[in-house]
């Protein structure tokens, strides 16, 4: 198989968690002030939208035609043990009107499919609940 660039997501920050954030293309411009988890926030709004895509593509591939009411939320835990910082997911999906046992395949396939759960595989503990 021939690798192929699909795009290249490109931002800058200024000031760290008490900055702002700005994409090269002027589509995310935000202010990142303090105390706020906007970072835990952005990971979860990308990786959720990845994930439901990942979802979608797997049942693509069993022939089945996903309801308009699927959703993923991500819940991104910051936190700190002995002064090392670390990141705890869960992802709670939605799948109405579809047999919970083909759901709970779809989002097994949707880890090995989307490219933000293969990046933090082994990395950060993850929960994701069928609800």
């Amino acid at each position: 198989m021939t690798e192929k660039l699909l795009m290249t997501g490109k931002t800058h920050n200024k000031g760290g968690r008490d900055g702002f954030a700005l994409s090269s293309d002027g589509k995310l411009d935000i202010k990142l002030p303090q105390p706020h988890p906007a970072a835990e926030q952005l990971f979860g709004a990308a990786w959720s939208a990845c994930y439901m895509g990942a979802i979608e593509v797997a049942a693509t591939h069993r022939g089945i035609t996903l309801p308009a009411g699927a959703e993923v939320d991500a819940e991104i835990d910051l936190n700190v043990d002995d002064g090392s910082y670390f990141l705890r997911a869960r992802l709670n999906v939605s799948v109405p009107d579809i047999d919970r046992d083909v759901a709970r395949q779809l989002i097994h396939a949707a880890h090995e499919i989307c490219p933000y759960s293969k990046a933090i595989r082994g990395n950060i503990d993850v929960e994701t609940n069928l609800i």
